[in-house]
């Protein structure tokens, strides 16, 4: 994993943790990182993230509307 520096304001460093779920949660459901990888960011394992996206109201399936229709479409020829 790469390290990176992210200037923040000092009211988010006493929340590092918090806001390294909070950026990992968001990428995971921007598609940008693995369920793995961003509980890897996290420093927890990939079977206790999903309850850090339940706290932070992101869907653990991500499965849109249009993924919906494009199987619906396929399924019926």
């Amino acid at each position: 994993m790469t390290t990176m520096t992210l200037n923040v304001p000092d009211a988010l460093e006493k929340a590092h943790d918090e806001t390294v779920r909070f950026l990992a949660a968001k990428l995971y459901e921007a598609g940008k990182l693995s369920l793995g990888q961003a509980a890897e960011m996290c420093g927890i394992d990939k079977v206790d993230f999903p309850a850090v996206l339940a706290e932070l109201n992101v869907n653990y399936i991500q499965y849109s509307y249009d993924d919906i229709l494009a199987d619906v479409a396929r399924i019926n020829g």
